[in-house]
């Protein structure tokens, strides 16, 4: 944030003084037609170049923030396919589907720090519910044996930024959902083993002509 700070208080001092140079040449009457379009084009040029820098660091500061929120998110699945109630208590209904299903040991209500629905309401599915564990072992535990929960119309899955989510659906469309999964946030591609852990859409495109040339 401080280095963006800094790029535009020196874009500023650039653009003003810019300015400054050109008001001053209309003022002494010293700009020509061919000047003019010299001063114009060395203009353009520097405010291509600001933007193009401006942009590169909007674009590492959106990485930074997303990075600091999956590891915020570090405790946390979604738990898919729970029947939905009005009146539930969500921790009391994840305690008991891990349980019967999954049997991971020194699990109960108080190894759950909170839980609730994700989204609105819908007739046609339950909403998964977002379970925050009260530490990553007991998180890892359950993640890890999720494979209890094959046939059951139950599943587990991170809880990924949206900014991840959008290109961990795009590798599923181009490769198939059986050969793309997430794991500690970042995006994993069978069968050449692509391991995305940055957020850029150019992986994406670079990993499925790799994909291609196999």
């Amino acid at each position: 944030m401080d280095a963006l700070k800094d790029s535009l208080n020196a874009m500023a001092e650039i653009f003003e003084q810019k300015m400054s140079e050109f008001q001053q040449g209309l003022d002494n009457g010293s700009i020509t037609n061919t000047s003019l379009a010299a001063e114009f084009n060395s203009f353009r040029t520097f405010v291509l170049s600001a933007m193009n820098t401006l942009q590169r660091q909007v674009e590492f500061l959106g990485i930074e923030v997303d990075r600091l929120e999956m590891r915020r998110r570090r405790k946390i699945i979604l738990v898919h396919g729970v029947s939905e109630d009005k009146s539930e208590d969500g921790t009391s209904r994840v305690c008991k589907v891990v349980g019967e299903h999954l049997g991971v040991t020194g699990f109960s209500v108080a190894s759950i720090k909170s839980s609730h629905r994700l989204g609105h309401p819908s007739e046609k599915k339950p909403r998964p519910i977002v379970v925050k564990f009260a530490d990553v072992a007991l998180r890892d535990k359950v993640w890890f044996s999720k494979t209890g929960f094959k046939g059951s119309g139950l599943t587990v899955s991170e809880f990924v930024t949206k900014r991840r989510h959008n290109l961990f659906m795009e590798a599923r469309q181009r490769f198939g959902i059986n050969k793309c999964w997430t794991r500690d946030g970042c995006i994993h591609i069978m069968p050449q083993m692509v391991h995305i852990t940055e957020l850029s859409g150019k992986l994406i495109y670079t990993a499925y002509h790799r994909h291609l040339s196999l």
